[in-house]
């Protein structure tokens, strides 16, 4: 019994070292590709390591996009999303769990429709209302469709729902009314889910390529992630500059992921996303 067990625990850790050696090494590769040459990063059968050090390839993606601007306009996007997300799903989802309205449950079912249609049917009209408004090009622009978020008002109502309503009622009879009751009492109850939609938030308006690359077309007003993606050539693409470009994209990031790793994984664990 206790050989068998033995043999099941090897095999867990060496499937769990070769999955982290999976996802480790596409990163380990942009580091590599990172400081090679043109020609190294195209050959075929690839070289691993190169034959030279290339630093160069910094300075190049430095030259070719205004990183700062970058680094601001991506930095001012997930702030603002984040507090737009935070701040009106946590009253949304407090809403939808403990007050009583006509017409509750067909509002919700729609937040929840939204949630099942992919994102890009929403591009053509987002774009022509901030067109139409005159805010293309600009910070807003970037924030707009993170004004309200149908995940996070569907989280929040979840955390609501688990807090029972003996809690609002007290705060009631305390002489509280909905509103006092909803930001002194319930609200802070619900910090560590507020924690993890923060996270998330941050993570998604990160990652997002289409609608920064399609509302911001001006290069000083474009996140990482769409400026990046500006040097893909139409014929032929400076892999080493595009991977040296990436790397430093990704460094804030990986700088935040390290000081707020704890609540990351928390966030994880409660949603089981991944």
């Amino acid at each position: 019994m206790g050989q068998s067990k033995k043999i099941v625990t090897i095999i867990t850790y060496l499937a769990l070292g070769l999955g982290a050696i999976i996802m480790v090494f596409p990163f380990l590769w942009m580091i590599l590709t990172s400081s090679k040459t043109v020609t190294e990063s195209m050959r075929i059968p690839p070289s691993i390591f190169p034959a030279q050090i290339m630093l160069d390839n910094f300075k190049d993606a430095i030259a070719s996009l205004p990183f700062v601007n970058m680094y601001l306009n991506t930095a001012l996007m997930i702030v603002f999303r984040v507090i737009f997300a935070v701040a009106f799903s946590s009253m949304a989802g407090y809403a939808f769990a403990k007050l009583h309205f006509r017409g509750k449950n067909i509002l919700f079912g729609i937040v929840l429709m939204q949630m099942m249609l992919p994102s890009q049917i929403f591009i053509i009209p987002q774009y022509q209302m901030v067109a139409k408004l005159g805010m293309a090009n600009t910070i807003f622009a970037l924030v707009f469709p993170g004004l309200v978020s149908a995940f996070g008002t569907f989280f929040l109502r979840q955390a609501y729902m688990g807090i029972p309503n003996e809690i609002g009622e007290a705060a009631y009879l305390d002489g509280c009314n909905q509103w006092q009751s909803f930001y002194k009492v319930m609200f802070p109850l619900t910090s560590s889910s507020v924690a993890a939609l923060t996270v998330f938030t941050a993570v998604f308006a990160y990652g997002d390529l289409m609608w920064p690359l399609v509302v911001n077309s001006d290069l000083k007003m474009m996140t990482l992630s769409s400026g990046l993606a500006t040097l893909r050539g139409q014929f032929s693409t400076n892999f080493p500059v595009l991977m040296a470009g990436s790397l430093l994209a990704m460094l804030p990031m990986v700088i935040l992921y390290l000081f707020f790793q704890r609540q990351f994984i928390e966030g994880v664990a409660m949603t089981g996303g991944k």
